[in-house]
């Protein structure tokens, strides 16, 4: 992916798909609700950490529909 989304783009509620540490070579993506945010910083190279509802954790790859 080329640019991820910054942190001022991504909500709690949001539905986004992220790469979680396993499938990072793989790039598999997962859908999900944001629930937290991790990353404090305003831009990460490779997407800002996120938790889901479903208590996964990863780099927020796209997203896939507005609060």
């Amino acid at each position: 992916m080329a640019n991820p989304p910054t942190r001022t783009q991504i909500q709690p509620g949001m539905t986004v798909q992220i790469v979680e540490k396993q499938n990072q070579r793989s790039g598999a993506l997962t859908t999900g609700i944001v629930a937290r945010l991790l990353t404090s910083s305003a831009t990460h190279p490779h997407g800002i950490k996120v938790m889901l509802t479903n208590g996964k954790v990863g780099r927020v790859q796209a997203i896939v529909s507005q609060v």
